[in-house]
Parts: C-alpha cells; sequence; structure tokens
C-alpha cells in the first residue's frame, strides 16, 4: 500500500511540475518577431485588412447579379364589400348591392433577378474599394514600424532596471562595509560621529533608490508584456545585455545613408490619401451621369376561398416581366456641382499635405541623425566619466579610512559616482532609442 501511494505521489508531483507556467526567453530579434506576429495592435491591423477585403467584395456585388425571391401570402378575415348599382343585375334603380371581388385566399411567389448595366458611381466605387483595402495595408506596415519601436524601447527599459538593481544592490553593499568599518573607528575614538552619520544618510538613500528601481523593474516587465502581446504577469527572460544591444546599436553607416522619400510609409500613406480625394471628386462628378438597370421576373400566384394551395389539384397561373430602368439626372439646384467643388478642395488639401509631408520627413531623418550622432558622442563620454568618477571614489575611500580625507568629501565622490552610473546607463539606452528613431526616419525594417 505504501509502494502504491509513493507511485501516486510521485506522479502528482511531477504532472505539477509539468503544469507550472513555461518562462519565456527572448533576445531583441526573438521579442520583435513575437511581437509582429502576437501584440494586440498587430491583431487588430490584421482584423482590420480582412475587414476591408470583404468591403472590396460588397462593393464588387453590387455590379453582380442580384436575385430575390419573394412570397406574400393573403388571408382576408373580412372581405372588402363593393357596392354596385342594383339595376346591373336587374335590380331597382336607386339601390345598391353588396358584392365581394376575389377569393378569400391568395398566395404568390416571385423569383427577381436585377443588373446593374451601368453607373460611373460604381465603377469609381470598385477603385475606391482597392484603395481602401491599400489604405488598411500601409496602416499596418505602419504600426509593423511603431512595435518595433515599442518593443526595442519597452526592452531596453527592462535591461536598464536590471543594470540598476544590481548597481544600487552593489553599492549598498559597499556602503553598509563602509559604515561598519567607520562605526568602529567612531568607537575607537578615530572619527567624529558626523563621519558614520553622513555614510548612514548616503545608505539609506541608497535603499530607498534600490526599493523604488525594483518596483519600476516589476512595471518595466509588464509594460514589455503587454507590447508583446502576451499575458501580464508571464514570466520572461531577456537573453540580450544593455551592454550587446550598446555594441549592436552603434552602426556610423546609418548617418551617411540617404533617405528614399517615394518608399516611406508616412509618404505613401499621405499618397494614397491623394489617390482617395481624387477619387472622391471623380465620385461626385459621377453623380450626373445617367445609370442603367434591367430586371426580370417570375410569378406563380393562385387563388382560392380555403387553404388548398398544396393540393394537387390546385390551380396555379405564371407571369413574367422585364424591364430596363433608365436613371439621368436632370437638376440638382447646383447640389451636385456644390458636392464637386468641396472634392476638389479637399483634394488640393491633400496635395500641400503631400508636399509639407515630404518636408517633414526629410527634416525627421536630419534631425535623427543628429539625435543618433549626439547619443553615440554621449556614450564614449558617460564612458570616460563613469571611470574617472570611479578612480574618485575610490582614492577618496582610501583618503577617508587612511584619516587624511574628509566624510563630506568621500559623500561627494560616492555621489558622483552614482550619478555618473545611472548617466551611463541613460546613455547606453539612447543609443539603442536612437537608432530605431533613426531607422524609422530612414524607413528601415
Amino acid at each position: 500500500m505504501k509502494k502504491i501511494l509513493l507511485v501516486i505521489f510521485s506522479f502528482t508531483f511531477i504532472l505539477q511540475g509539468f503544469s507550472q507556467e513555461k518562462t519565456l526567453q527572448f533576445s531583441l530579434d526573438e521579442a520583435i518577431n513575437y511581437a509582429l506576429k502576437h501584440s494586440y495592435a498587430i491583431r487588430n491591423a490584421k482584423l482590420d485588412i480582412d475587414a476591408a477585403k470583404k468591403k472590396k467584395w460588397e462593393t464588387t456585388t453590387i455590379g453582380l447579379p442580384q436575385v430575390d425571391a419573394k412570397v406574400d401570402y393573403q388571408n382576408f378575415l373580412k372581405q372588402v364589400v363593393t357596392l354596385l348599382p342594383a339595376e346591373i343585375i336587374g335590380g331597382t334603380p336607386g339601390e345598391f348591392t353588396e358584392i365581394t371581388f376575389g377569393t378569400k385566399q391568395n398566395l404568390n411567389a416571385t423569383v427577381t433577378m436585377k443588373q446593374l448595366l451601368f453607373d460611373g458611381s460604381y465603377l469609381i466605387g470598385l477603385q475606391s474599394a482597392k484603395t481602401y483595402l491599400q489604405i488598411s495595408k500601409l496602416a499596418k506596415e505602419k504600426t509593423e514600424l511603431a512595435i518595433k519601436e515599442a518593443v526595442i524601447n519597452a526592452y531596453g527599459n527592462v535591461l536598464l532596471a536590471d543594470e540598476s538593481v544590481k548597481i544600487l544592490e552593489n553599492n549598498k553593499i559597499l556602503l553598509a562595509k563602509n559604515l561598519k568599518e567607520t562605526q568602529a573607528i567612531v568607537k575607537n575614538g578615530l572619527a567624529e560621529e558626523q563621519d558614520a552619520e553622513q555614510l548612514q544618510i548616503t545608505l539609506s538613500t541608497i535603499k530607498n533608490q534600490l526599493n523604488k528601481t525594483k518596483r519600476l523593474r516589476d512595471i518595466s516587465y509588464k509594460m514589455l508584456n503587454i507590447t508583446l502581446g502576451i499575458e501580464l504577469d508571464t514570466k520572461i527572460t531577456l537573453t540580450n545585455s544593455l551592454e550587446n544591444l550598446a555594441i549592436k546599436s552603434t552602426d556610423l553607416k546609418l548617418i551617411n545613408q540617404n533617405l528614399n522619400l517615394k518608399s516611406h510609409i508616412d509618404f505613401k500613406i499621405a499618397d494614397n490619401t491623394k489617390k482617395s480625394n481624387e477619387l472622391l471628386m471623380k465620385y461626385e462628378m459621377s453623380q450626373a451621369l445617367p445609370s442603367l438597370s434591367a430586371f426580370v421576373n417570375y410569378s406563380k400566384f393562385a387563388n382560392a376561398d380555403d387553404f388548398t394551395f398544396f393540393n394537387k389539384d390546385q390551380k396555379w397561373f405564371d407571369s413574367s416581366l422585364f424591364g430596363i430602368s433608365l436613371n439621368v439626372p436632370v437638376f440638382s439646384s447646383f447640389k451636385r456641382n456644390s458636392k464637386t467643388q468641396q472634392a476638389r478642395i479637399a483634394l488640393e488639401q491633400s496635395e500641400i499635405d503631400l508636399q509639407q509631408t515630404s518636408q517633414k520627413l526629410k527634416l525627421q531623418v536630419a534631425s535623427a541623425k543628429s539625435d543618433y550622432q549626439f547619443s553615440l558622442d554621449q556614450y564614449v563620454t558617460s564612458k570616460e566619466n563613469l571611470r574617472l568618477s570611479e578612480s574618485i571614489e575610490h582614492k577618496e575611500n582610501i583618503k577617508f579610512f587612511e584619516g587624511v580625507g574628509s566624510s563630506f568629501q568621500l559623500t561627494t565622490a560616492q555621489n558622483q559616482l552614482y550619478q555618473k552610473q545611472q548617466e551611463y546607463l541613460q546613455s547606453i539606452l539612447a543609443i539603442i532609442n536612437a537608432k530605431i528613431k533613426l531607422e524609422n526616419a530612414l524607413n528601415i525594417k
């Protein structure tokens, strides 16, 4: 019995192990590729394209044959009574006879086919449906660029938070060690009480900063999860380091790369807007054209005083009709002309917007190149400043414990070091963010 219980317990433990949530691992490139498939914005963008395809087909069907079937059943609970002069049937002149016409029940089944033969607005509508689909595709492309930038920013923020926590924890350990040694020196009368108090203030500040950074790290992980399109509390591990991304993000060739304006997503969106307004103007103009349509139907109907329509001896009558309808717009009190002029104005505005977009994109590239170059320069400067700050803090630390330096000088050197540590980490993140902004400005996918 014990052996059976042991087997059951072991099997249950194994199942629990398999059921535990698996931690996801992502390099930066893997995170980007994952987000481009699973992020909430991308999934909605794909659905927008599917909806646009359906809308295109909906517009196409307007010019295809339309078939409708209709069944009418009438049952006169009380038939209409008509008064006729009695003399018609040999009655007394001046009197009226009550007569009901028709049968009490009627059933009529009709099938009608309609076909649009010509409509200028329909032809424009087909082109507009294609443009609408293109709008959705361009929107998805724009979303992909935005998602890529958002993932890189979120990924970098997580790494920044991780590195900050490591640095602050290391600083806390060193400060606690210094404080303990200083308290021992004070106890032996070789240092003043304020020296220990000064270190205590610095240690408390570092502890508070560490706790705050840990909370921010948790938020950063959640932000990355949302950007990737996964559950908020899913555990993830990042396989890239901040330093590695800084090296990977250093690409001086980007500074000299030229902008291909017509292939830029923002230019294509503005150009597509202009095309949409061109079609809108053509559509308004087409409203003055005649439209031609045709129809043909076939009906079977039966009449009876009782519901005998499904009996074999029920008599049915056939009828069929063919017709053509021509609609010619004649005069709209200049309403159509007014709408056409409005569309023409919208077209001129979209042409101006296209010109403005071209200039904005050129300025955006120039600004992004400047920011990227600055981030590279700032990274070099921050790295050197960090090295110098570490050297200064180390010297002041030796001087303090040798009794030739003050606690104020040591604290100043420590605070400067902590500041330069954060500036260095921020400079790495700035390179990563500036690079993706420049790539988006150049429309590099």
